[in-house]
């Protein structure tokens, strides 16, 4: 293979010296009155356009070629990537070189020139490239990108100049989709009253469809009185607008759970910022392959088991780069040192490189773009080593030691530093933790822990380590802690609802969220999630394989986020106003009621 790219670079030096020297040569291609002698067989082996040129649009002994529409600039770039298959795109020549590419049909060029304008988007500039995309040169993959990108980074773009010079359609287009990311939907109702307001004479007479587009049940009660009412009745709109405000109040007065489908979008959820994976684990007596997603706005787990997939259980999980990683564990019968890597948008498994040692009860994290694997059970002993992992070069390298031997403890990062807490030593549940920091490559022993905790979950949330759950050697626990790294002070929390040990533990939308786990009775379905500006813990669907010994991790930024959701069209449907009252006196007759 190196000989030959070495012999193909070889031919285009000696071509492009050719070139240069006017020798050889039987062509003349003429941009804005400079010429330029080449190669037809060179340029048709490139360019398409070209070899069209020569054989089929001119006679075969014309030798000048005369190239409208393109600078000559350009067109010296796009020569020098023919000859030397090196390419100069920068902001200044980007677009240009764009349309050009795309004028000739020079295929690898426009793809080059498409990723470079993709790494330029930012909310300051979207519109302009958005728009040449459409109107200038058309490049649906790009424009579709852009699209992508506006979705995903729309509460800052909502913020941005540029956002104003949204069409009303375009505007829409944008707000009625489901994969439109945005935490609060208010930011949705707060861009649209900002966007009518830079243009009020005019634009006006689109509120009415823009509000519509408003997922009116997922505001918030006391800001859908306080804001939206005020701005929105107040100025009149149009009966379909006030249709759904009515609508939304009743069932907010009424306590209606969300309802949404195709025709009624009242409080149809978007897609969530994150998808909680839940992966492998202990059920019925032996570890388990199975992966249940869990949609946080809808509220509900899905099934995406790949049953060709090898079941673990007491392992750790990373999403790193777009990939999830799987990590040690034990299957019954052999502690892993190996490493699957899970591809969302294929669904595909592969191995990477082992880690240096077999790891079960094995604490994970991620810092600094590398995973981290502490402590665990090769089946002999508990272990005080510590590894990482860099993706980069598919390779774990060891790092200190951990001052304590630790299996079933738990551990995140948070400031540069790795946590961990808790654990077993094989004698006792510990109740220390440390935290490990990479410049310097040591260990560091914190403030104990309140309580001793081995099969702990452990996880940075709202600038502190949080330590929830656990055995302390007598019984399984609900108590929860959190750490100060500024103090160095542990201080008590709200307990779960439920005890639980070895259970799934990660942040999604800015809540703490435990899953599964082990009660001391029984493996348990039941998840909850803590909100750290409140102090309480409320209970949400639970998983649909209850276990214990899984693990968890947060996948996001991929495109194909709507195959890990409950598909929008397929939600409980909200009756259109004509028929609600008809469904209503059925209920009453059958007894049924939706909030049974």
């Amino acid at each position: 293979m190196n000989d030959k790219v070495q012999h193909s670079d070889l031919q285009s030096s000696v071509y492009n010296q050719l070139r240069l020297a006017g020798k050889l040569t039987d062509a003349v291609i003429v941009a804005e009155g400079v010429e330029f002698q080449v190669h037809k067989i060179i340029l048709c082996n490139c360019i398409p356009y070209f070899c069209d040129l020569f054989t089929q649009w001119c006679s075969l002994d014309q030798e000048v070629f005369h190239i409208p529409g393109i600078s000559a600039e350009i067109m010296q770039l796009i020569l020098e990537y023919v000859y030397t298959n090196s390419l100069t795109v920068t902001e200044s020549n980007a677009q240009e070189l764009l349309l050009a590419a795309n004028q000739l049909n020079a295929s690898e060029v426009v793809h080059a020139c498409c990723i470079f304008l993709e790494g330029l988007i930012s909310p300051n500039n979207f519109i302009a490239i958005w728009r040449y995309t459409t109107t200038v040169c058309p490049l649906p993959m790009l424009h579709f990108k852009i699209y992508c990108y506006i979705l995903q980074h729309f509460e800052e773009v909502a913020l941005s100049d540029e956002f104003l010079q949204l069409s009303a359609e375009e505007f829409a287009h944008i707000i009625e989709a489901d994969n439109l990311i945005v935490r609060n939907e208010s930011t949705v109702f707060e861009a649209v009253m900002r966007w009518t307001s830079h243009a009020p004479e005019e634009r006006e007479t689109h509120l009415a469809t823009l509000l519509s587009k408003v997922r009116l049940r997922l505001l918030d009660a006391d800001y859908f009185r306080d804001h939206f009412l005020p701005n929105v009745l107040v100025e009149g709109q149009s009966y379909s607008v006030f249709c759904d405000v009515a609508r939304t109040i009743t069932e907010m007065v009424t306590n209606k759970p969300h309802l949404a489908g195709k025709r009624n979008t009242v409080g149809r959820p978007r897609l969530p910022t994150g998808i909680l994976l839940a992966i492998g684990g202990w059920s019925g007596g032996n570890p388990i392959n199975g992966i249940e997603a869990y949609d946080v706005r809808a509220d509900c787990w899905i099934n995406i088991t790949n049953n060709t997939e090898r079941p673990r259980a007491y392992h750790g999980t990373a999403f790193l780069n777009g990939y999830v990683y799987c990590i040690g564990g034990f299957d019954r019968l052999e502690h892993f040192s190996n490493v699957r890597r899970f591809d969302p948008i294929t669904g595909n498994w592969h191995e990477v490189a082992p880690m240096y040692y077999q790891r079960c009860y094995v604490s994970v994290t991620v810092l600094n773009g590398c995973i981290y694997a502490m402590g665990g059970y090769d089946g002999h002993m508990r272990l005080s080593t510590a590894e990482y992992y860099r993706p980069e070069i598919n390779q774990w390298s060891l790092i200190a030691p951990m001052h304590e031997q630790r299996s079933d403890a738990s551990c995140t990062s948070l400031n540069n530093k790795i946590y961990i807490c808790g654990g077993f030593n094989g004698h006792d549940c510990l109740q220390t933790a440390e935290y490990y920091s990479p410049e310097t490559n040591q260990w560091t022993m914190i403030t104990p822990m309140n309580s001793r905790r081995s099969g702990i979950g452990v996880m940075a949330y709202a600038g502190h380590v949080y330590a929830v759950g656990g055995f302390d050697g007598n019984s399984r626990l609900s108590s929860a802690e959190a750490y100060n790294p500024d103090t160095n002070l542990w201080t008590n929390v709200a307990s779960m609802i439920t005890t639980r040990s070895n259970f799934g533990i990660e942040v999604v939308e800015d809540r703490l969220f435990v899953v599964g786990g082990f009660n001391g009775f029984t493996t348990s379905y039941a998840v909850e999630c803590y909100d750290a500006t409140t102090n309480e813990w409320f209970m949400v669907c639970g998983i649909g394989i209850f276990r214990s010994a899984l693990s968890c991790c947060v996948i996001s930024g991929i495109p194909n986020m709507a195959d890990y959701v409950v598909p929008r069209d397929t939600l409980p449907q909200l009756p259109a106003m004509e028929e609600e009252e008809e469904e209503e006196q059925n209920e009453m007759e059958s007894g049924d009621s939706l909030n049974e």
